[in-house]
């Protein structure tokens, strides 16, 4: 099933693709590769998902901004290529967490983005290599910030 038929299948709008809060774009292609910035979790209303996981945020709170990270991701990925169906596969994702010294469930958290792009791409396509890293702070105080290297046609 291609990565847009299963959006639909899931019942998943896309965000509209957020501005660079910077000097820098959401996404650069290098031939066959696109290479996205860090982007971090906005709710359907605009708001972030902003805390610390191992203080006042829960792993699931943190998985579910992983997946809202995941979402912003395709809709950036959309927006530059006009469709996900020319995703050949996931690459590498690379996750920070905000999240207090003792916290060390950093990968369940990183999971929410994960699990919805291999959802999305299928297994094969939508599981690539992966780094989850804890952060003592993030921009904006967000929850977690992903950043995403893609193989395009």
């Amino acid at each position: 099933m291609s990565p847009e038929a299963k959006l639909a299948e899931l019942g998943i709008e896309l965000p509209t693709p957020g501005k660079p809060a910077g000097v820098y774009t959401p996404l650069v292609i290098v031939g066959n590769l696109a290479y996205t910035s860090g982007h971090l979790p906005i709710r359907p209303d605009g708001t972030r998902v902003e805390g610390k996981l191992g203080d006042d945020l829960s792993v699931e709170q943190g998985y579910e901004a992983a997946r809202l990270t995941a979402l912003g991701i395709l809709a950036t990925l959309k927006s530059a290529l006009g469709s996900l169906d020319r995703v050949k596969r996931l690459v590498k994702a690379m996750g920070l967490v905000n999240a207090t010294t003792d916290f060390t469930q950093h990968p369940a958290v990183i999971n929410g983005f994960s699990e919805l792009i291999a959802e999305v791409f299928g297994r094969e396509r939508g599981i690539g290599v992966r780094s989850a890293f804890g952060a003592g702070s993030l921009p904006l105080g967000v929850a977690v910030e992903i950043e995403a290297v893609f193989e395009i046609e």
